[in-house]
């Protein structure tokens, strides 16, 4: 499978199989289509699929930018032969070295999934349901979880990380999310469980990497101080200019909460060094040009941003429209621009959903099931019940079992093991199902029933980032040139 784009004066070539990214010229550019079109009839020579692909070529005109009359044929040749003839063999060469035209060898692996052992990684402990803001899009209720408002004791939280050590196997690394609402409302139950986690480090031969996300409002020295020493990540929420953060992320009585969070969250970016943490915000209908917001936090000062399109039913009116879709490609592709110039003039950011790695990347498994919810990852109630992931909880057709006696529901276990970029007919020919692993799976249930299917609004957008990221690496790769 060939997807091929044009970004920033880049002529991109992808080979979805192989995984290899090609920055070609235009006219290697146009010849591709027509070199996919010989390898899909069958031919497999090389030297006959040369001469097949010139003598095409040879019959395709372009306009000559250098004829400005306004009469007569402005068509030229494409290409001399001496071109096309170079051309068609940088084709061959790649054909031949397996990164242009690969075969699909990985739909054979979606077979072993249901079989495979299942082994926990990862939680997400909901520490809270309870919050003190009343962001207007939180999937949460407020943090309330279908109005069950409840803080997760001690007791359900050292079972849970029982469970956690009791169903990893052989792995040594494991992740625990502390979630909510807002998890710094249970902060004793929080430093208690670190504690215990490390606790079970030595005896079972483990090790844990403890993750935050907080809205800020509760931070201060002494809870910075612990997560700096205990935790390997956090996720600071914020949703960018004081007039949009304040708008969707307001206190319950109304007011904003972007003057009281702001200058705690430089203070914890710098003390991590700008590494290891994300300001994390959600873009809606009503700040469509969202490339403001990651802007305007570079110029804050952060340099780890995460923006991502709010998922929300289209009775919401701060839903993402079809109609919107235009406008925000608009704004990956503005916002990869900024970036690059940032880069030349010593100013750099990260913007999480352009990273991409070309070289490795998650394994096969990963790039064919994605996160893991269901299986690897799971999140914990502060009752203790188990969900295939935080979007889930509250839905009893997904509770799963509790920390104590374990996975009660395999059947669901089994659906999210075979949830996959096979199993799902709009991932198929989709270019980009390597790297989004077919998508969340919670959002393919909310809009369609089913978490075989795909979330359409979500997948246009990753596309389009996908191919931002791609032209970035281009970019960097063409700056760092000596």
């Amino acid at each position: 499978m060939i997807h091929q784009f044009i970004n920033n004066g880049y002529y991109i070539v992808m080979d979805v199989n192989s995984g290899s990214i090609h920055v070609v010229d235009e006219l290697v550019y146009r010849l591709i289509p027509l070199a996919e079109k010989l390898v899909e009839s069958g031919m497999t020579e090389p030297e006959a699929f040369k001469e097949a692909l010139v003598r095409q070529a040879e019959g395709i005109s372009r306009v000559n930018p250098e004829d400005t009359s306004d009469g007569g044929d402005r068509q030229v040749p494409l290409a001399d032969p001496v071109e096309l003839s170079e051309a068609a063999d940088e084709i061959v060469e790649l054909w031949k070295a397996g990164q242009l035209f690969a075969e699909d060898i990985y739909e054979e692996y979606v077979f072993d999934f249901k079989k495979r052992k299942t082994v926990v990684k990862a939680l997400c402990l909901h520490i809270a349901h309870d919050c003190n803001l009343a962001c207007r899009y939180c999937f949460a209720g407020e943090g309330e979880y279908h109005g069950r408002r409840a803080l997760m004791s001690l007791e359900t939280g050292k079972k849970a990380l029982d469970f956690l050590v009791a169903n990893s196997g052989n792995r040594i690394n494991l992740e625990v999310d502390f979630f909510g609402g807002e998890p710094l409302m249970n902060w004793q139950v929080v430093k208690e469980l670190v504690a215990y986690g490390r606790s079970l480090e030595e005896p079972y031969h483990k090790k844990f990497r403890f993750t935050l996300t907080t809205n800020g409002v509760l931070l201060n020295d002494e809870v910075l101080e612990f997560v700096n020493r205990e935790m390997g990540n956090v996720v600071l929420s914020i949703d960018g200019r004081k007039e949009v953060h304040d708008r969707m992320r307001p206190f319950r009585g109304g007011q904003g909460s972007y003057e009281a969070i702001v200058p705690k969250f430089l203070k914890a970016a710098e003390s991590r060094g700008q590494m290891n943490y994300y300001v994390r915000g959600t873009y809606t209908h009503y700040n469509l040009d969202f490339s403001e917001d990651v802007l305007h936090l570079a110029d804050l000062g952060f340099e780890q941003i995460s923006v991502e399109p709010v998922v929300a039913q289209p009775s919401d009116s701060y839903a993402i429209k079809e109609e919107d879709l235009p406008k925000l490609k608009e704004e990956y592709d503005r916002l990869a621009v900024e970036m690059i110039k940032r880069r030349r003039e010593g100013k750099p950011f990260n913007f999480f959903h352009f990273m991409i790695d070309l070289q490795g990347g998650p394994c096969v498994a990963k790039r064919l099931s994605g996160c893991g919810s269901g299986t690897e990852y799971l999140a914990v109630t502060p009752w203790g019940d188990l969900y295939p992931c935080h979007q889930f909880v509250g839905n009893e057709d997904f509770l799963m079992g509790n920390v104590e006696e374990g996975v009660l529901r395999e059947d669901i276990r089994d659906e999210f093991k075979c949830c996959n970029v096979y199993a799902k007919e709009k991932c198929r020919k989709c270019f980009a199902k390597f790297y989004c692993s077919g998508g969340c799976a919670a959002n393919a249930y909310n809009f369609h029933g089913n978490i075989n299917e795909a979330y359409d609004i979500g997948c246009e957008l990753q596309r389009k980032r996908v191919e931002c990221a791609i032209m970035l690496k281009a970019a960097y790769a063409q700056m760092d040139e000596p």
